[in-house]
This record gives C-alpha cells, structure tokens and sequence, in this order.
C-alpha cells in the first residue's frame, strides 16, 4: 500500500479541482450567490474592506441575507472582471 501526504492546502485545493470537474462532467451550475470568501477569491484580493468598496460603490451585486450574512453575485463578479480586463496586443 502507497501512503500519499498532502498539506491541508493542497488537500483542499486539490478536493475543490475534483468538485469543479465533477460539476463541469455533469452540467451542474455553480451557485449563484457565493459568501464573501469565495467572492474574494474569485477578485484576487484579500481585504473585506476592499470587497466592501466594490459592493459600496455598486460594482458588483450582493444581497443581505440575515444582518450578518451577505452573498455576491458571481456572475456580477465575473462582469466586473471581464470589464477590468486589457486587450492583448
């Protein structure tokens, strides 16, 4: 028997390519409404106070689901990405 070690991040990492590919093999959508670590991750960027912004300044879409529970929209995300995106040469 062959005994394989991964740290906690690449376990992770590795379970969320293998829920992703699962997902894309079966045609399951990802969620709509995404928690803000998700949402940070999805923008690259590690601050609340700068998901706060976006979501101040109106850039991307977000509901408030209890008082301390807010979800983003991954599709506005991902429009606010493609608008931020430089065309090659």
């Amino acid at each position: 028997m062959e005994v394989i070690c991964l740290e906690t991040q690449a376990f992770y990492a590795l379970v969320e390519e293998v829920v992703d590919r699962l997902k894309a093999e079966h045609n399951i959508e990802k969620d709509l409404w995404i928690p803000d670590t998700e949402a940070m991750r999805l923008l690259g960027i590690r601050s609340k106070t700068t998901l706060q912004k976006l979501r101040d300044s109106g850039s991307i879409k977000f509901t408030k689901v209890s008082r301390k529970v807010l979800l983003y929209n991954r599709t506005s995300i991902m429009e606010y990405l493609e608008s931020k995106a430089q065309n090659t040469f």
